[in-house]
């Protein structure tokens, strides 16, 4: 089994990210979900999707179970992960041990749903000082945050930005931490993955500022309106969709949906956190990624079967050509 760490140690500003009044996690493959009090099974309602799908963005170091989400990711169809790094939050945790986490998962598909045979899911890592711990940033951790990034294992940078909700960096702090990692980053031959909250306008002011690098970018748990998204389209961004989707107050991000460009979409869970319905008080998983592409590919009114597997086929392989590229000539050098 793998070894139990601080899970709240991990979690951007030390938020705790579930309760004691979690659903207790089964060491099996189904999906259950929370109803006046009582645990129930979801059987019959998870998708059967005609293609894999890829989670672009999870934080396993924060699973309460590494192995078991890995696990159950492969089960349910889910052939890519990147998994989210930060020197302020223990990315020696993820780098020490995630390859003890799929060699875990590969002895436990077996365990959890016998005779599947299902293939574990592609790996790789995104490493960045999260705003959250911007007041966190030194020389130190600069230099530690560069061997993080020449790791081949690394596939892109972030989760770098601004969050202006909670607050918990200065925003100053934040601003000038969130401008030096992208300055830094230019050199690196990487992707970058930008969180924003309530500051997408002057996110995007620092980023025309800094520069966008030529790898691409991904505008990560986007979950505003058509308005809000188009700047980031315009300038060629990747536009990452999670659980929010299916949310009742995410009428602005459903409208938005058609007018994400086909080829610059990309699915993911932000798990532990936002967990899509009817999931709300479970810990999110990579499994869960399955049913926010069946809702998304719904919305867009694409049927089951063909019109939706070309969907989802293009859709992973934004994915795969973002995020699991060859090591870059920086890195190699």
């Amino acid at each position: 089994m793998t070894e139990q760490v601080n899970r709240e140690a991990l979690t951007p500003g030390g938020q705790q990210p579930f309760g004691s009044d979690v659903i207790t996690q089964f060491n099996d493959a189904l999906f259950r979900t929370k109803k006046k009090h009582k645990i129930v099974d979801v059987a019959g309602l998870e998708p059967t999707l005609e293609a894999p799908v890829a989670d672009t963005h999870i934080h396993l170091a924060m699973m309460r179970d590494p192995a078991l989400v890995i696990a159950r990711a492969a089960v349910h169809g889910v052939g890519f992960i990147c998994c989210m790094a930060d020197p302020a939050s223990a990315a020696d945790v993820v780098y020490s041990q995630i390859d003890a986490w799929f060699e875990e998962a590969a002895q436990r598909v077996e365990e959890i749903a016998p005779g599947c045979g299902a293939p574990l899911p592609a790996y790789r890592i995104s490493c960045g000082v999260h705003p959250h711990d911007a007041r966190m940033y030194t020389p130190d951790m600069e230099r530690e945050l560069l061997a993080y990034w020449k790791d081949p294992r690394t596939s892109c940078v972030g989760e770098l930005g601004l969050d202006f909700h909670y607050d918990y960096s200065p925003r100053d702090v934040q601003r000038e931490v969130f401008a030096r990692q992208v300055e830094l980053m230019h050199e690196t031959g990487l992707p970058l993955t930008l969180h924003q909250r309530e500051s997408h306008d002057e996110a995007l002011d620092i980023m025309d500022e800094v520069g966008f690098p030529e790898a691409g970018t991904i505008l990560h748990c986007f979950n505003l309106g058509t308005k809000e998204l188009m700047p980031w389209v315009e300038r060629g961004c990747y536009i990452a969709v999670g659980g929010a989707v299916t949310f009742g107050s995410s009428d602005d991000l459903r409208d938005a949906l058609a007018h994400i460009p086909r080829d610059k979409f990309l699915f993911e869970t932000d798990g532990p956190f936002m967990a899509p319905a009817p999931f709300r008080s479970c810990e999110c998983g990579a499994e869960h990624t399955t049913f926010t592409a069946a809702y998304i590919a719904a919305q867009l009114g694409l049927e089951p079967g063909e019109e939706r597997q070309a969907f989802l086929e293009d859709v992973y392989a934004n994915s795969l050509g973002l995020l699991n590229r060859e090591a870059t000539a920086w890195q190699s050098t």
